[in-house]
């Protein structure tokens, strides 16, 4: 157990790292946090629209329950209410995060040379093209969407659980997000050494599960708050740097 506390603390620790060397670096961190600007003005701009509808999506999803009794059917749609939001904002984060780092490819894979240069052993070589790097790293964020959208229905119908719907579901709900938006955060890292696969990142964050996640979870959380992103995000692609070293031990 005292390892487990260790290894969460020590991935948490990561990212208030990456937050030290990017204050050396004002000119790169503003412009890490123009991709996200971007991104959250639009993201912020459907969540606004899904919540000013949330009322009408809820009561067409469980238009089963019109002849229930009035205080179960209305536990039964704020329950359903939650889910939807929960499970929206979920899908959303793993999107926002593939989208950005799309947007601004070049200027977070400064970032993340920038770090991997200042660290011991100094900037690996590459040899892969960004011609070639691009088409797989487009497929790769697909099949990292489709994973959360797979995920999202059986999370949302975890919810009608009583007890568990209301305390174990958020949490498995954070610590999923964060394992998939963990991929995306390393990606840069583990592709300059030799290392373009999922399943490469996957294996690596598996041997240290519980420090990908203490570092992964916080930056869910924090980029689940609007506009947060526009700092979090160049803070994260420094930090998954400094795991990438940890998880590959170099």
């Amino acid at each position: 157990m005292a390892n487990v506390i260790t290894e969460a603390v020590g991935g948490a620790a990561l990212l208030l790292r990456g937050a030290r060397m990017l204050t050396q670096r004002p000119r790169l961190f503003l412009l890490g946090a123009v991709p996200p600007l971007i991104m959250s003005v639009v993201f912020a701009a459907l969540l606004v629209v899904l919540i000013t509808q949330l009322g009408t999506i809820t009561t067409a999803i469980t238009g089963f329950a019109a002849g229930w009794a009035e205080a179960v059917r209305t536990t039964f749609r704020v329950l359903a209410g939650a889910g939807v939001l929960g499970v929206t904002l979920l899908v959303m984060i793993i999107s926002f995060s593939t989208l950005t780092m799309a947007l601004g490819a070049p200027i977070y894979d400064k970032i993340s040379e920038a770090v991997d240069a200042d660290l011991p052993g100094g900037l690996p070589e590459t040899g892969e093209s960004w011609a070639s790097s691009v088409p797989r790293a487009l497929k790769q964020s697909v099949i990292l969407i489709s994973i959360s959208l797979a995920a999202a229905l059986p999370l949302f119908l975890a919810q009608f659980i009583p007890i568990v719907g209301q305390t174990a579901v958020p949490v498995i709900s954070a610590c999923f997000g964060g394992w998939m938006l963990c991929f995306e955060l390393i990606g840069p890292s583990f592709e300059r050494r030799g290392q373009p696969r999922l399943a490469q990142r996957r294996a690596a964050m598996q041997r240290r599960r519980w420090l990908a996640l203490g570092f992964a979870v916080p930056c869910f959380l924090l980029l689940a708050i609007p506009f947060l992103a526009v700092v979090v995000f160049p803070v994260a692609t420094a930090g998954g740097v400094l795991l990438t070293r940890e998880l590959l031990d170099t």
